[in-house]
């Protein structure tokens, strides 16, 4: 048999293995095609995602990393007194930068240690700030001129510096003392104003931050013709004070020697305008330096005159009085049996310990009769005499514009007892601020007008140069012929013979001033009683018949002779000081 020749079952075989294997190869090319059309799909929906779903925020992110931004700092208004002179001004001091991604590896330990001693920081910590993976970080804040210079003639790539200012404050007579601090407030390391004006007016001192950013190449190097983007910076407005600087460098200086004379803990000097209720002085002792503001005793920085409540003693009957000559209860010739009276199971006494028998009401408030004080509530009547201590603003915030104000609201009147009625008109049994006492005792010297004490007389914008006035609020508490009377008592506080007020008394003025002591004693706490601590005060103004300004002073827990911590011995003194004072700045004519 042929060998090459093949049998027709053979050739039929291989025909037939042959026709078998045409439809695996069009399986397996079915299968190169799907393949090819899946990867296609995930490249075309991975395209989608990156170019249109996270388009915008990988492209926001690729801009940020070829992006340096530099804050644009805003120039901070200064403030004022009445007269112009600036309390608060600025100097240029410098924000120290760097750019890590400028500053090569192989540098960045010799770079930290020639800027240490000059930056006063340690190598390690600026080495660990030109180790961040970030292109920008702070190094230092608010260095001087002086420091800018030495960073400049270093030359160092990556290094720069950027203008910002700092607040400065003026000296005060007392040593250790910045110019009126506690009405003034601070501007921190961070730039925001703390306390006083300065934290009250922070947001319209600041102003707003601009920044400007520059494009960088992958390297963090600037592109010279790159677009820059800059948000030019908002300075902020100034504040003109109704504030003397005369008068304010007396009182501080008035304040701090009354309360080391008296040994006191604290002390507060308030004067205000009558009228218009601008603040012409404003003191506190202890006080502090706001030019050192890290390095003072944290508890000076409170304001006492706003964030002090207290209670306020017999400074509280000339508002107790203002209610009855409202009412026509009765009239300083009104003659009563002044004794003492137990309340509730309470004896109320005098200051003396004694009753004084049949006396006019002129001398209840000459002599500052507790007694007598609850008589006239009573002639009054209670719920009369509580409506007027609201109309009168107590238990209220008085609106000042300074930081931290508080207030103790008065209770409901359903829960008042007769005691807490017979407490309440020599100012025990109930709490208020200094500032309060001043605007209520203001409104009778203002004739019957309540007014709002206000630091700010107008905003200034010195972009625009235009002014914002401040327009304080005021409300009618008492009628004028009431007033008149009431002002015409109180000048018998302090002119009378033998009465409490005698020693604010100056020779040639003595019917123009207008007075009353006040000496309350200083609640024990959890309720314990009262201990031997009182705050002693002195209330006036002057000329009484047009009263150009009230003034009070408050010391705290003085600690001389029992027999002598009253507010007749004590406050009334400095009150007189700076009263006299004021006549001979202001020229007041008698």
């Amino acid at each position: 048999m042929n060998p090459r020749r093949r049998s027709p079952r053979s050739a039929q075989s291989a025909h037939a293995h042959a026709f078998t294997d045409a439809p695996d190869l069009r399986r397996r090319g079915l299968w190169l095609v799907l393949a090819f059309l899946g990867m296609a799909t995930a490249v075309f929906g991975r395209l989608v995602q990156v170019q249109v779903i996270q388009g915008r925020s990988l492209a926001r992110a690729a801009a940020e990393s070829h992006t340096t931004s530099v804050s644009l700092h805003a120039t901070r208004g200064v403030i004022l007194d009445g007269t112009g002179r600036v309390l608060v001004s600025n100097i240029q001091v410098f924000d120290v930068f760097a750019d890590p991604a400028l500053v090569p590896a192989a540098d960045r330990t010799q770079v930290a240690g020639q800027l240490a001693p000059i930056l006063q920081l340690s190598s390690a910590q600026i080495l660990r700030a030109l180790n961040q993976p970030n292109q920008f970080d702070y190094l230092a804040k608010a260095v001087s001129q002086d420091v800018n210079d030495k960073l400049q003639a270093l030359g160092l790539s990556g290094i720069g510096t950027v203008p910002s200012e700092e607040s400065v404050y003026n000296s005060s007579g007392v040593p250790g003392d910045s110019f009126a601090a506690n009405l003034l407030g601070f501007v921190n390391a961070a730039g925001v104003g703390q306390y006083g004006l300065e934290g009250y007016y922070n947001s319209i001192l600041s102003g707003v931050n601009g920044h400007e950013s520059t494009l960088t190449d992958v390297n963090g190097n600037a592109i010279v013709l790159g677009r820059q983007q800059m948000v030019p910076a908002q300075n902020g407005d100034n504040l003109e004070l109704g504030l003397d600087s005369r008068i304010q460098y007396d009182a501080d200086l008035a304040l701090a020697n009354g309360v080391m004379a008296s040994k006191s803990t604290s002390g507060t000097l308030m004067i205000m305008d009558t009228k218009t209720g601008a603040i012409d002085a404003w003191a506190q002792y202890p006080s502090y330096n706001a030019n050192d503001y890290a390095s003072a005793n944290i508890a000076d920085f409170r304001d006492l005159a706003v964030t002090q409540p207290y209670e306020p003693g017999s400074i509280m009957k000339v508002i107790t009085f203002a209610g009855g000559l409202n009412h026509n209860a009765f009239t300083p010739s009104t003659v009563i049996d002044e004794k003492q009276q137990r309340i509730d199971g309470f004896l109320i006494h005098d200051w003396d310990r004694r009753s004084h028998g049949n006396v006019s009401m002129q001398w209840v408030l000459d002599d500052s009769l507790n007694n007598g004080a609850i008589d006239a509530m009573k002639m009054e009547g209670e719920n009369a005499f509580y409506n007027n201590l609201l109309a009168f603003g107590i238990g209220a915030p008085t609106g000042i514009d300074l930081a931290g104000e508080v207030n103790d609201p008065l209770a409901p009147e359903t829960s008042w007892n007769p005691l807490r009625y017979a407490e309440a008109t020599f100012g025990q049994g109930l709490v208020t601020t200094p500032v309060e006492m001043l605007a209520a005792v203001n409104a009778v010297a203002n004739g019957g007008v309540w007014v709002q004490p206000h630091a700010v007389n107008a905003i200034l914008n010195p972009n625009t140069g235009t002014t914002t006035a401040f327009v304080p609020e005021t409300r009618r508490v008492m009628s004028a012929t009431a007033a008149n009377t009431l002002a015409h008592m109180m000048v018998g506080v302090v002119n009378d013979p033998g009465s409490e007020g005698k020693r604010a008394k100056i020779p040639g003025y003595s019917m123009e001033i207008a007075g009353k002591t006040g000496t309350a004693q200083v609640a024990l706490p959890n309720g314990g009683g009262y201990g031997p601590n009182v705050v002693a005060s002195f209330v006036g103004f002057m000329p009484a018949t047009n009263p150009r300004f009230t003034m009070m002073v408050v010391l705290n827990s003085p600690q001389v002779n029992a027999g002598n911590r009253f507010g007749s011995i004590l406050a009334a003194p400095i009150w007189k000081q700076m009263a006299e004072l004021m006549i001979e700045t202001w020229r007041i004519e008698p």
